[in-house]
This record gives C-alpha cells, structure tokens and sequence, in this order.
C-alpha cells in the first residue's frame, strides 16, 4: 500500500475532495504546510468560506489575493528552511469575471457582461459556476510554474464532486434551446419582438409586464455577449480535465467513519475511477481507538484500582461511590470499544475500496480542535508518519 507522504512529495497537485464535516479543510492545510516544512513552495487554495483555514494558518483573514504564511510559523522546527507557504479563499464572483474576461472578445465586451444586471445576479448562483471557477483558478496556477505543490480544498458540500460536471452545467445552462430564443431578441434591425413571432411576442408581453421589458432585455444583451464566449469555456474545460488526469495530480478522499461520510466516500470514489481520475488514497479523520484490556475490566477490578490510586484514597470515597464510580467507567469503556468496532468496520471498507492501490491514513479522535500551526504540525504524525530531523540552526 503506498504511503501519502511519498504522495505528497511526488505529485504537483493535490486534490482534498470529501462531504462537509469530516475535518477536509483542515487536512488540505495540514497537508500544505507538511510539504513547505519540506522545502517546497506551496499554495493551499481554499473554497470553504469559513476563518477556518486562516486562523490555523497564523493569518487574520483570507480573500482572492494569495497571501504568504508568516515563515517563522511555517519553518520552526522544520527540516528544511527553504520551504514557503502561500494561501487562498476563492471568490466566486471574481474568479467567474476573471474567466469572463479572459475569453471575451474585446474589452468592450468585458464591460458590457460584467456591467450586466443579469450577470450580476446569475454569476454568483449558475448552477456549475462556483466549481467551474475554481477548477479554471486551479487551472491558472499550474500553468505559472510557481508552485512545487497546490493543495485544492473543495467546495464543503456533499456535492463535492459537482465539479467534475461543472462545464456540462454550465454549458446546458447557458446554451439550451430555451436561451437561443431569448438571444433572437437582438435581431438586426426591426422590431425585437417580430423576430420571435406572434406567439413569442405576445408571451414576451405578459412577462414585460411582470419584470418590465428592460429586465427583458438585458437577458436577450447577456446571454447573446455570453454565447460569443462559450466556446473559450468548453476550451479551458477541456484543458482543466486533461490536468487533472495527468499523473503529477492526486485526489485524497477525506471522510470520517460515520456511515453517512463513508457512504459519500465510497461514491465519491466511484465517480473518481469512473471519471479515471488519479485517485492516491483515503484520510479517515475522528477515528475511535480501541484499547482492550487482557483481562477485560470488572467493576470488581476497577474498584480495587480505584481504591489503590493515591488521588482517589485522599477523597475517602465510601464504598457505594467507588462502585458507582467503577459501573460508569466500565459503562463508557464498553461505549468507546463498541465505536471503535464499528470504526474498523467502516475502515475495512474504505479499504476495499482502495483495493490495496491507495493510501489509508487514519487520524483518531482529538481532544482538542486544531486551530494553529503547531497543531497543524503535530496532525502531520498522523498523516505522514514521524517528521524528518530538523535542521540543526536557521
């Protein structure tokens, strides 16, 4: 079974993909900033709009510009002192104009899309834009060369996959027979009511009244400007997913073992092979450890321990409270044994799944959140085995 350290250190991309809740964000950081600790410069980009990520980074806020980890936080104890870390929150909004601008035909044309009251209120919500956008971002990045390794945090959905069909969406959605009549709108020359004919013209008519005949129009202006557009968008999508299946990329299934997180994982999964991308392993994130003991415990036997233990001898708990005490420490003993059997079962199939070709990584259950970056550092010994030996003076 290969190891995700040897992943982290020979792809150029890394993709986190897994439902909301199973600890993605932070694992995408964890990640990130393992590979700078190692001497490369790193980007982890983010779509997930919560302080999350920024806050365990050291930074006070996150937007669409990259912003550099402070180096002291990234380098302490580090084995190498040559490593950056750089970091990301995607705006859809700016990241869908960008895409806009890059593949319309004119400046002017520019203009005239983003000035768009409809673009306006469509870019942020078109079915596929948000994931459109940020594959494109991605798409951006590799193609500088500036980057040893990007970490992709995915949308925290439990569509978290939506961008695999994001430019058919997007597509369907802007070019549909539905949008070829409303362009028919802006006919040369004539009436633009005639050019759709009687009954077009009168359906026109009840909903100008509705929304007004300016809303009317500025539809027939926007989806005309975006069909010139198209054609640019189908290029890049087909640039994007010829990237992400080159084998320099990986895709790293985060879940938990809850059954509902391990079902998604486990279609998630399906969709990656069935879309052949390059699927390199699962990170199992709040797994119970089992602890069993040889005898298994009684309340007799925890009793006497209880009695043995100086702390508690200073309490002078009488006898009925020793055995209180001693049922309900048997009772969530039995509680945590009983997860961690159905944890290794959930695990078994992760694995399966795997079938002996990907990396299995599980991180148990912390006490504490992670919420900095030396907690970041410590989450690496579950992920990618001990650190290498720090270098000797910075």
């Amino acid at each position: 079974m290969p190891r995700l350290v040897d992943v982290l250190l020979e792809r150029r991309i890394l993709v986190c993909v897994g439902s909301g809740g199973v600890g993605k964000t932070t694992t995408a950081a964890a990640l990130a900033l393992a590979a700078a600790r190692r001497g490369k410069r790193t980007l982890v980009l983010t779509i997930d709009p919560a302080r999350r990520l920024a806050n365990s980074l050291g930074l006070a806020s996150l937007g669409h510009q990259v912003q550099r980890v402070d180096p002291a936080l990234v380098l302490r104890g580090a084995a190498s002192d040559r490593g950056e870390l750089w970091a990301m929150m995607l705006d859809q909004k700016q990241a869908f104009d960008e895409v806009v601008a890059r593949h319309a035909k004119d400046p002017a044309a520019i203009q005239r899309i983003l000035a768009n009251p409809v673009y306006a209120q469509i870019s942020g919500s078109l079915s596929g834009a948000q994931e459109y956008a940020a594959m494109a971002k991605l798409h951006d990045f590799d193609r500088t060369g500036e980057w040893d390794l990007i970490v992709v945090d995915t949308p925290p959905t439990s569509h978290a996959l939506d961008f695999l069909d994001a430019p058919r969406k997007l597509s369907e959605a802007i070019d549909s027979p539905a949008i070829e009549w409303f362009r028919k709108l802006r006919g040369e020359g004539g009436s633009r009511w005639s050019l759709v004919g009687k009954t077009g013209a009168y359906v026109l008519k009840r909903l100008a009244k509705f929304v007004g005949s300016k809303f009317l129009d500025d539809l027939a202006v926007f989806f005309t400007e975006f069909n010139d557009i198209l054609g640019g968008f189908h290029q890049r999508a087909e640039e994007t997913f010829a990237l992400l299946r080159q084998p320099r990329v990986g895709f790293v299934l985060v879940a938990s073992p809850e059954p509902m997180a391990v079902r998604e994982a486990l279609a998630f999964h399906e969709r990656l092979v069935t879309a052949a991308m390059p699927f390199v392993g699962f990170v199992v994130n709040k797994v119970h450890p089992s602890q069993p003991m040889a005898p298994p415990p009684t309340v007799r036997s925890i009793e006497d321990a209880l009695a043995a233990h100086p702390a508690v001898a200073r309490l002078a708990l009488s006898g009925t409270s020793r055995t209180m005490a001693a049922q309900a420490l048997i009772t969530a003993y039995t509680e945590i044994e009983t997860l961690a059997a159905a944890d290794r079962r959930a695990i078994a199939d992760l694995k399966a799944a795997g079938g002996g070709h990907a990396a299995l990584v599980e991180v148990p259950l912390l006490r504490d959140d992670v919420h900095d970056v030396d907690r970041l550092v410590a989450l690496e010994r579950y992920l990618l085995g001990p650190p290498p030996p720090a270098i000797a003076s910075r």
